[in-house]
């Protein structure tokens, strides 16, 4: 998360005559380090899922879950470091989408977490998805406030607890955890809503200023 779709600096600087590469990628760029760690988190994930519905509380899963949720810092990390690109900005939340969802939908299947609050999680990130799209399409770009990195915390927490053998025989901590993840992922999808709509008015505001 993070990789936003800002203009990095440039790859180059000119110095005494000579141009020396200072590691960073333009925002066209496919392979870059970031990137790699994000797909590696994207191939992963269907073993962890598979392992969620054959056993929903293991040690095993925990330490992978744990593992992948850390690869998305390290990528972040990345990102910054040598610059952020298109590609990354459409990876990174991707790959955070089918790791969320599909635990929480493996959690599902195994009977661990009830269908409500994951159905409602999964309708507002497809919700907002679409909406982003719609922005996108008109040259919009809003970035994500401090409460939505919040509610994904909250979710992988939620799922962590659900995981954690420690919990198994106290279903109900995973469960408030998950409910607050609901609702952190409500009221951070109508903030987002309000600021894709609040950008759209600008915009319309200068598109019909004279010149």
């Amino acid at each position: 998360m993070g990789d936003a779709t800002r203009e990095p600096p440039r790859a180059t600087d000119q110095h005494d005559g000579a141009f020396v590469d200072d590691g960073r990628y333009g925002p066209s760029a496919l392979m870059t380090p970031a990137n790699a760690v994000t797909v590696i988190r994207l191939l992963f994930s269907p073993a962890l899922l598979v392992m969620i519905v054959r056993e929903p509380s293991s040690w095993l899963a925990v330490g992978l879950w744990f593992a992948l949720g850390f690869t998305d810092g390290i990528d972040g990390f990345l990102a910054r470091r040598h610059g952020t690109t298109r590609s990354g900005a459409f990876l990174d939340p991707l790959a955070d989408k089918v790791l969320v969802l599909g635990a929480l939908y493996a959690l599902v299947a195994a009977g661990r977490f009830g269908w409500l609050p994951v159905v409602i999680v999964s309708a507002r990130e497809l919700a907002i998805s679409v909406y982003r799209m719609h922005l996108g399409r008109s040259g919009l770009a809003v970035p994500a406030r401090t409460l939505a990195k919040v509610k994904t915390v909250v979710q992988e927490l939620a799922v962590f607890l659900a995981l954690l053998p420690l919990t198994v025989d106290h279903p109900t901590v995973a469960d408030v955890a998950l409910w607050i993840a609901v609702g952190f992922t409500l009221v951070s999808g109508a903030q987002y809503l309000f600021d894709g709509r609040g950008a759209a008015t600008t915009l319309g505001h200068r598109n019909r200023a004279p010149s």
